[in-house]
């Protein structure tokens, strides 16, 4: 096991609500500036829901890149509705 993934399987132990995809495909990649941030809105293959996340700078786009991905399950209300959405707090190329 490398340092990477036994760096991700002990985060996986201490956070019970955290979860992880290796090498999964990226659909869409929209980015768009939210005050001093730029808001990531991650589609991924397979998946209906989106997984967003916040950078200062803008990021290349990884739309067909393949990704390791770790993140929250959230839920956000808008109009008086919920939506659920996955907060990414790592991500990197594959």
């Amino acid at each position: 096991m490398n340092k990477q993934a036994k760096h991700v399987k002990q985060m996986l132990e201490r956070h019970q609500s955290l979860n992880h995809l290796d090498g999964i495909s990226v659909t869409s990649h929209v980015q768009r500036q939210d005050g001093d941030w730029f808001l990531n809105t991650l589609m991924l293959q397979g998946y209906t829901v989106a997984f967003k996340y916040r950078r200062k700078k803008m990021y290349q786009s990884l739309k067909g890149q393949k990704v390791n991905i770790t993140y929250y399950r959230a839920t956000d209300m808008v109009a008086g509705l919920e939506f659920e959405y996955m907060k990414v707090t790592r991500l990197k190329r594959y």
